[in-house]
């Protein structure tokens, strides 16, 4: 038995102080300070003594130098940030879970400004009293979406609350059977109708509504007429729904404003880059909508909030409803999302600004080349026990845009080695565990990473990751 490896009793273990003095601890005081040390120290002493106790503790275990190395990678792990940047290669662009939308250079400077000095949020510099923080990006949401006005809460799930619980508390809310979405966790349209105090009315069938349908539900307590694109599914075959133009004539007839709950939110036609066609706020507001409500941080590729577009009389009294204060969003959100608007008026400009819009157009060609420039480092990071190859991919857009279609692209795909032991939830479960963890998806008996998220100006501290690990 060597030395090192004796039994070690509870008297053999250094006291804290004599410890704190040591050299081996000055490195880590200095990286940490004296305060978070002593406490890490002090937990890891009593581990020793409870160890001592059952006889399983080591003389070799107690030198200076390798208490401050246990204490360090304590230290290490206990102050690392729970909010840390990853690698998306899961194949979907918006991912909810992983953040959505990437910020625009722009937007990143702006919001940085906001945070290292004073900013007028409510002071107006014209007349130098108290002004409307929905002043700074009002205009420019008028202009692109051709609304009278414009209001900004911190996410669409608010907006709709918002305008439900102020036109039609206590009174009905007319919505197709077809349009009573589920969104990400348990988010439900009736849900939120019972939360803003209104009456969920339903008309038509899950495949078929007609303008008669609405016609015949409305009277007296009708407050709004609701229209909620279904933007995480499609119904197809035998199907019918009224055109937002048709009901909004209706509504306008009768008096009864008319909302749509727009979700995804796109502010420009993308099949202009060929991509899937989805309707934009302009086309909304052109139809006739009184009120129509979307994403920032969906596809139009903004911080997250709920963006409120419509008639001026309607958004003032959204303003005024007490809610208004508790759902509106701050400085940071402001300031990231007024350059990331103007963004949009050079549209020629925006698939080369806007990140979402960059991710969503990626060449497959050009993705695909990565992946072969990739392959050969990430094989040999992997051994044996697993085989890479490059493959053909369909990544999705995501955050309930577009749900049935598909992007081309490329990827590694990882399988297990013949005859090998490997585990492909464990290598998923190690990717995770780096630095910046690496987030990809298994399916059929595979792990898929996907590269069309993964930019030139991230792909060095991807590669300097796989060079270093260990496995």
């Amino acid at each position: 038995m060597t030395p090192d490896s004796t039994p070690a009793r509870a008297t053999n273990i250094p006291s804290l102080d004599r410890l704190l003095n040591d050299p081996a601890f000055a490195p880590v005081i200095a990286r940490y300070t004296r305060t978070q040390v002593t406490a890490a120290l002090r937990s890891e002493l009593e581990q020793l003594r409870r160890r001592a106790v059952v006889g399983s503790l080591r003389s070799g275990e107690l030198s200076p130098h390798a208490l401050a190395g246990n204490v360090d990678a304590s230290l290490e792990r206990h102050t690392r940030p729970r909010l840390r940047a990853v690698f998306n290669l899961s194949g979907t662009v918006l991912h909810t879970n992983l953040g959505r939308a990437l910020l625009s250079d722009t937007a990143v400077h702006s919001v940085v400004r906001a945070l290292t000095a004073p900013v007028n949020l409510e002071f107006d510099l014209s007349s130098g009293g108290r002004g409307d923080r929905d002043d700074l990006v009002e205009p420019i949401l008028c202009e692109l979406t051709g609304a009278e006005a414009a209001t900004v809460v911190n996410n669409n799930a608010a907006a709709v609350l918002l305008m439900l619980n102020t036109l039609a508390s206590r009174r009905e809310v007319i919505v197709s059977r077809g349009e009573l979405v589920e969104i990400g966790g348990a988010f439900r349209i009736p849900d939120v109708m019972r939360s803003a105090g209104a009456k969920l009315v339903e008309v038509g069938t899950t495949n078929r509504t007609h303008a008669s349908d609405y016609a015949e539900a409305m009277g007296p307590h009708t407050a709004l007429l609701m229209k909620v694109h279904t933007s995480n599914y499609r119904i197809s075959g035998f199907t019918a729904t009224v055109a937002l133009a048709e009901l909004a004539a209706m509504g306008h007839v009768r008096g009864v404003p008319v909302a749509v709950d727009l979700g995804s939110g796109s502010l420009i036609d993308l099949e202009r880059w060929g991509l899937p066609k989805e309707p934009t706020v302009r086309d909304a507001v052109a139809a006739g909508a009184d009120l129509v409500s979307f994403s920032a941080d969906k596809l139009l590729g903004g911080p997250q909030a709920g963006i409120i577009v419509g008639r001026t009389e309607l958004i003032r009294r959204l303003k005024k409803n007490p809610l208004k204060r508790a759902l509106r969003v701050g400085k940071l959100t402001l300031a990231a999302l007024e350059p990331v608007l103007a963004l949009y008026r050079s549209p020629e400009l925006l698939a080369e600004r806007l990140p979402t819009l960059r991710l969503l157009t990626r060449k497959p060609a050009e993705i695909e080349a990565q992946a072969q420039r990739l392959l050969p480092l990430v094989q040999a990071a992997l051994g044996e026990t697993y085989v890479a190859t490059v493959s053909s991919m369909n990544s999705q857009i995501g955050s309930g845009a577009l749900p049935v279609d598909r992007l081309p692209s490329y990827g590694l795909c990882v399988r297990k080695s013949p005859g090998k032991r490997g585990s492909l939830p464990r290598l998923e479960a190690e990717l995770r565990q780096l630095p910046r963890p690496i987030i990809g998806r298994i399916a059929e008996k595979a792990l898929w990473l996907d590269m069309r998220c993964l930019e030139a100006a991230d792909e060095a501290e991807f590669v300097a990751q796989w060079d270093s690990a260990d496995r």
